[in-house]
């Protein structure tokens, strides 16, 4: 072994193991610690790169949908695209130091952040190139169908999964179950149920029977349905196991069967399930069905139900002449109303009248007189109002609001000149009639 090495050899050596231990961490359910773990082996930006491609990808499966915008950043690192063959690939030559699983899981992870973000193009056009590059693999056909889906194209992500279920029969559990939630989502019933059909593994689970059942019944299937049942029933009593499910296969089977108008058939199972396991429920549902079939039948399993608690005291001829039953609060026994007859002897209780309270100082004796009925009226509506006369002198104004204005001024303007000229004018006749007067008088001084 090599000594005296220096710190940043020694964490080169130490990060596989450093990133093992995190991801211990992460199965371990302590999530914080193993955020931290990742965060800062990536942090340290070691030469090591595999050993930071696993634990970008590992922090971004624990992170979620958590900041997806950092997480593709941080995927960036170790991805590029390029113009060859594969339009996608790792950086620096790390798809050859990376196992085939570890970098599936990273281009997965890829997509998922894709559609997180809404990136449509760029998710697209990386699942198109997935199949290529992991040929032997269902996840390439569901991540296409996950992309079809989220453009609403429910019919070419069901037309995919299809074509992988096909394409590889072995693996065909997750794609068929995938269908079948794809084509119950997007409202094709009968596509969803053939999916689920193809699975031999879990026909005969309670879940699976009932999804089943419930895609059938809604898309008006009814005897389809019933074969449902009828199959599961037929399977789980053949069935060697501890955890056998036949009695809840059977009372959904009769409840279903009553509910669709086949009563012989519900009565059957009902009567199987009582004598096979004794159920009250299934007692209860076979009177019930029997009553409308065989009521002899109903009578006679009727008489097999416990006796309910005070029902010995109850006097049925009294029970239905009364009007009705009230409950008694302390005690087990009913209390019988009396008879509407005796009631209806009964004298009304006396209603205490209480003196009314008057104001302070009132008078009752001499209240006043009363107040006026029309004070809460408005003054328009009450009897003794008289509208205001209108001054018909007002000279009526007609036409547009600048032109009166206009027409005022010019009125005022033509006045004022008038009056003006005719000062002028009556100055200049007095000027006129002064100017002989002197004249004469001056004549009348020089003569003199």
């Amino acid at each position: 072994m090599e000594e005296n090495l220096a710190d940043d050899d020694i964490e080169i050596e130490l990060a596989p193991i450093a990133v093992q231990l995190a991801y211990v961490q992460q199965l371990l359910g302590r999530t914080q610690e193993a955020i931290e773990s990742f965060t800062g082996i990536i942090k340290r930006n070691l030469v090591d790169e595999p050993s930071i491609a696993v634990a970008i990808n590992n922090l971004i499966a624990l992170k979620g949908p958590k900041d997806v915008s950092d997480s593709l950043r941080k995927l960036d690192r170790i991805m590029e695209k390029s113009n060859g063959p594969q339009s996608f690939q790792f950086a620096r030559g790390l798809d050859l130091k990376l196992s085939p699983k570890q970098r599936e899981a990273i281009y997965i992870n890829r997509v998922l952040l894709l559609l997180h973000s809404n990136k449509m193009d760029q998710a697209r056009e990386l699942v198109t190139v997935l199949p290529g590059m992991f040929p032997d693999n269902v996840m390439p056909g569901l991540l296409q169908a996950a992309v079809f889906v989220r453009e609403n194209k429910v019919g070419k992500a069901e037309e995919i999964l299809g074509q992988f279920a096909e394409k590889f029969p072995d693996k065909s559990k997750v794609v068929l179950l995938a269908r079948a939630q794809v084509a119950a989502g997007g409202g094709h019933l009968q596509i969803a149920a053939e999916s689920l059909a193809k699975i031999p593994d879990i026909q005969h689970m309670p879940a699976t029977v009932a999804t089943l059942v419930s895609l059938k019944e809604r898309a008006g299937d009814i005897n389809g349905a019933d074969a449902i049942f009828d199959s599961a029933i037929k399977w789980w009593s053949n069935a060697m196991t501890e955890d056998n499910k036949l009695n809840v296969i059977m009372q959904e089977a009769a409840s279903f069967k009553l509910k669709h108008g086949r009563k012989e058939e519900a009565s059957r199972l009902y009567e199987q399930l009582v004598k096979s396991h004794g159920s009250i429920e299934a007692l209860v549902g076979l009177i019930r069905t029997a009553a409308l079939t065989d009521v002899e039948k109903a009578e006679l399993y009727a008489k097999q139900l416990k006796p309910l608690p005070g029902l010995k005291a109850v006097d049925v001829d009294n029970l239905e002449k009364t009007s009705g039953a009230k409950h008694v609060e302390n005690g087990p026994q009913l209390g019988i109303t009396e008879p509407y007859e005796t009631k209806s002897k009964e004298k009304a209780k006396k209603k205490r009248k209480r003196k009314p309270r008057y104001p302070k100082g009132f008078d009752p004796a001499n209240p006043g007189p009363p107040p006026d009925p029309e004070r809460w009226l408005p003054k328009r509506e009450r009897s003794s109002y008289r509208p205001k006369r209108k001054d018909k002198r007002a000279a009526q104004i007609r036409g547009s609001q600048g032109a009166v204005a206009k027409e005022a001024v010019n009125v005022v303007n033509s006045k004022s000149n008038q009056t003006s000229s005719s000062k002028g004018a009556s100055q200049n006749s007095v000027a006129e009639q002064s100017k002989p007067s002197s004249s004469k008088s001056s004549r009348k001084k020089s003569r003199n």
